[in-house]
C-alpha cells in the first residue's frame, strides 16, 4: 500500500445538556467506549492517544456495549438500529444487525453469557426489547413503562433479573429469561436516568433527576436503603458505576461533582469537585479495573484521583463538534497540529504523542473557518464570529488585544511576508502588525479564498466565477493586475507550494489545476479524479506533490509534474467528508473532517 494510517486522534464524546452519557467498559478492562455522531470510538484506557473508530452506522449512533466474552460490541443509533460487530479484527465485520425498537436507542445490555441482549429507547410502538443475539427472537417483553426509558442491565449471575429505569419516575423489575414484568420501583420524583446491578449481582442502584439514589436487592428487588440520607446530590445524577468488587460505586452529577459512595454504609467516601461551569457538569461515568472516569459537559474526560478529588489525574480534551480547519506548525522541535471547529473550539496536538489541549482564555464565539500560522510565532485564525485573532502559539492563551472585527464575514485567511490576507464577503482586506492597513470592496466577484505568495509581493483571489484573480502588493495596498486564470468552476480552495513556484487550485467542477508561477502562470498540469467537490488543498513541503480533499470523502495525492502518477485514500474518514488537509513532513499528511477526528498517514512514493 502507498500509504497507512499512522495515528488516530479520537474525537470526544458528544454530549447534550441534561442528557445522560453511556460510556461503556472493556470486560479485560483494556479499552472503552462512547459514541460520536456516526462513530463509535474505542480508546485504550492506559494510552487514550491509542484510539480505534468504527463508522459503519448510517444515523448518530447513541450507545454501545462489549459482550462479556469481550469479542463483539452492540451499538445502537437515533434510528433504532442495533449493529454487531466483531472487535478482534481491524475491519470489524458485522456480525448481526437489527431494528428491536423504530426509535432512539438510549441504553444496552447483554446476559453474562454473550447470548441475549436487552435494548431500550424512544420508540414509537414499545420503548424496549430482549432478544436472542444470533437470531433476534424474543426472550421476553419490556412493558411496565408509560414513557421513553433511558437505562437497562440485566443481572450478570443466575437467576437471571433484568430491570430499566425511565422518564415515567418509575423502575421495573423483571424475572426470566424469557423475561416477565413484576413489579415497578417508584421511589424517585422525577426522570430515572441510570439503573445498574453491582458485578456481584447482590445489589441493584437507580439514580435519578431528583439527586437521590436508592438501593434494592438484586434478586428480589426490594428496596434496602439509599445513599446520603435525604438526598446523594444538590443536582440530578445521570449516571452510575459499581467498583468491581461490588463494594463501592461512583455517581456523576449535574451539580458538577462525582461521588464516592461506600454502598453498605450508605455514605459519600469522596466528592470530586469537577469545576463552577455550566461545561463541567457531569453526564457520565465508567469505574474500570483502577480507573475511574467521568464525562463533563464539555466532552472532557477526566480520570479522577482519589487521593486528590479537586484535580482529577488527567483530563482528555479533543473535539465534540466537527473539524473545519487544520495547520501544522514546528516549535522547540516538535511538530504540533492545531485544529478548530465548528464551535470555535481550537485545539493543539502534539504530533508524535497525540499529548493534547486547547487554547485558555475565551476565543472565538462560532466556527473557525481557516487558519495558519505566521511569521510571528502567533496563529492566525478567522471566523464566522466576524473576527480574525492573532493567538501567540507560546503562550497559547486567546489575547483580548489581538482581536481584529471584520465588517463581514471572513471565509479565508493566509498569511505571509508580514502581510496577511483575509477574503471576506464582498470585500478583500490587508493586514499588517495585526491592524487593517486596505480594503478592498467592489470587487465585481464574490471572492472566496486568498492566498499571498511566499515572496509576499502577490496575492491570488479565488473566486466564484471559476476565476483566480491576481494582485500584487505595493506598500500597503493590493493592485489589481488585470490578469486572470480560469478555471472550470468555482473555486474551493488553493495554495501555493512553500517554494513559490507553483499554485494549486481546486474548483466545484471537480478539477484541480497547477499553474507555474515563473511561467507567468501558465498551465503545468490539470488533475481528475474527484467524483465531488474537493474543498481542500495542501503542498506537501517537497514541493512536488499536493494533496486534495473532498465531499466525495476521498484524498488525493497528486505528482506536479505527472497527472497520472497519484495516490489515492478511499474513506479517510468513512461517511465523512474531508474538511481540511496539512502535512508534517514530506512523508507525513494529517486529515480531518466532520467526524471531529485527526488523523495521520505515512504516504509512500
Amino acid at each position: 500500500m502507498p500509504f497507512e494510517l499512522k495515528h488516530v486522534f479520537a474525537s470526544l464524546p458528544q454530549m447534550e445538556r441534561g442528557v445522560a452519557k453511556v460510556i461503556g467498559g472493556d470486560p479485560k478492562g483494556n479499552n472503552f467506549l462512547y459514541t460520536n455522531g456516526k462513530c463509535v470510538v474505542i480508546r485504550n484506557i492506559e494510552n487514550p492517544a491509542i484510539a480505534d473508530i468504527y463508522t459503519e452506522h448510517a444515523h448518530q449512533v447513541t450507545v454501545a456495549k462489549y459482550a462479556p466474552s469481550g469479542f463483539y460490541i452492540a451499538s445502537g443509533d437515533v434510528s433504532g438500529k442495533i449493529r454487531i460487530w466483531d472487535t478482534t479484527q481491524k475491519e470489524h465485520m458485522l456480525k448481526y444487525e437489527y431494528t428491536p425498537i423504530s426509535g432512539k436507542v438510549k441504553d444496552i445490555a447483554w446476559t453474562e453469557d454473550s447470548k441475549r441482549i436487552a435494548v431500550v429507547g424512544d420508540g414509537r410502538e414499545k420503548f424496549g426489547a430482549v432478544f436472542l443475539w444470533d437470531s433476534g427472537s424474543s426472550v421476553g417483553e419490556v412493558s411496565g413503562h408509560a414513557k421513553l426509558i433511558n437505562s437497562v442491565d440485566i443481572r450478570q449471575k443466575r437467576p437471571y433479573r433484568l430491570a430499566t429505569a425511565s422518564d415515567d419516575t418509575c423502575g421495573s423489575f423483571f424475572e426470566g429469561p424469557p423475561f416477565k414484568f413484576k413489579f415497578t420501583l417508584r421511589d424517585h420524583s422525577q426522570f430515572v436516568n441510570c439503573i445498574r446491578f453491582s458485578p456481584d449481582g447482590s445489589r441493584l442502584v437507580t439514580a435519578g433527576a431528583d439527586g437521590q439514589i436508592f438501593v434494592y436487592d438484586g434478586t428480589t428487588g426490594e428496596r434496602v436503603g439509599s445513599l446520603g440520607g435525604e438526598k446523594a446530590h444538590k443536582g440530578g445524577i445521570y449516571a452510575l458505576s459499581w467498583s468491581p468488587d461490588s463494594s463501592q460505586l461512583i455517581s456523576a452529577s449535574g451539580d458538577k461533582t462525582v461521588k464516592l459512595w461506600d454502598v453498605g454504609a450508605g455514605t459519600a467516601v469522596t466528592t470530586f469537585n469537577m469545576g463552577s461551569d455550566v461545561s463541567d457538569q457531569q453526564l457520565g461515568c465508567l469505574w474500570q479495573k483502577d480507573h475511574l472516569l467521568s464525562i463533563s459537559l464539555s466532552g472532557y474526560i477526566n480520570y479522577l484521583d482519589k487521593n486528590n478529588p479537586d484535580r482529577p489525574i488527567r483530563t482528555i480534551k479533543g473535539h465534540t463538534k466537527s473539524i473545519q480547519c487544520l495547520t501544522v506548525h514546528k516549535g522547540d522541535g516538535r511538530s504540533y497540529i492545531y485544529s478548530g471547529s465548528h464551535d470555535g473550539h481550537i485545539n493543539y496536538w502534539d504530533a508524535e504523542t497525540g499529548e493534547n489541549d486547547s487554547f485558555s482564555g475565551k476565543g472565538h464565539s462560532n466556527q473557525v473557518s481557516k487558519m495558519q500560522a505566521d511569521e510571528a510565532n502567533d496563529l492566525v485564525t478567522c471566523s464566522m464570529d466576524d473576527t480574525l485573532r492573532y493567538t501567540s502559539l507560546s503562550k497559547k492563551e486567546y489575547s483580548a488585544s489581538d482581536v481584529v472585527k471584520m465588517d463581514s464575514q471572513p471565509k479565508s485567511v493566509s498569511v505571509s511576508g508580514g502581510f496577511t490576507l483575509a477574503v471576506c464577503i464582498g470585500q478583500l482586506v490587508l493586514l499588517k502588525d495585526k491592524k487593517k492597513v486596505f480594503t478592498l470592496d467592489n470587487l465585481g466577484y464574490e471572492a472566496e479564498v486568498g492566498v499571498i505568495h511566499p515572496g509576499g509581493t502577490t496575492a491570488a483571489v479565488g473566486g466564484n466565477d471559476g476565476k483566480v484573480h491576481l494582485y500584487s502588493i505595493q506598500g500597503n495596498t493590493l493592485k489589481d493586475e488585470g490578469k486572470t486564470l480560469e478555471n472550470k468552476g468555482s473555486i474551493t480552495d488553493m495554495a501555493y507550494s512553500s517554494d513559490g513556484a507553483y499554485l494549486a487550485v481546486i474548483d466545484d467542477k471537480k478539477v484541480a489545476t497547477a499553474y507555474s508561477v515563473a511561467d507567468g502562470y501558465s498551465v503545468k498540469n490539470e488533475f481528475y479524479g474527484h467524483h465531488a467537490k474537493p474543498v481542500s488543498l495542501a503542498w506537501s513541503p517537497d514541493n512536488e506533490h499536493f494533496a486534495t480533499g473532498g465531499m466525495d470523502m476521498m484524498v488525493y495525492i497528486w505528482t506536479v509534474g505527472d497527472a497520472d502518477t497519484r495516490i489515492k485514500l478511499p474513506d479517510a474518514h468513512r461517511l465523512h467528508h474531508v474538511s481540511s488537509l496539512a502535512w508534517i513532513d514530506a512523508h507525513t499528511l494529517v486529515t480531518t473532517s466532520h467526524d471531529a477526528t485527526v488523523k495521520q498517514w505515512t504516504i509512500k512514493y
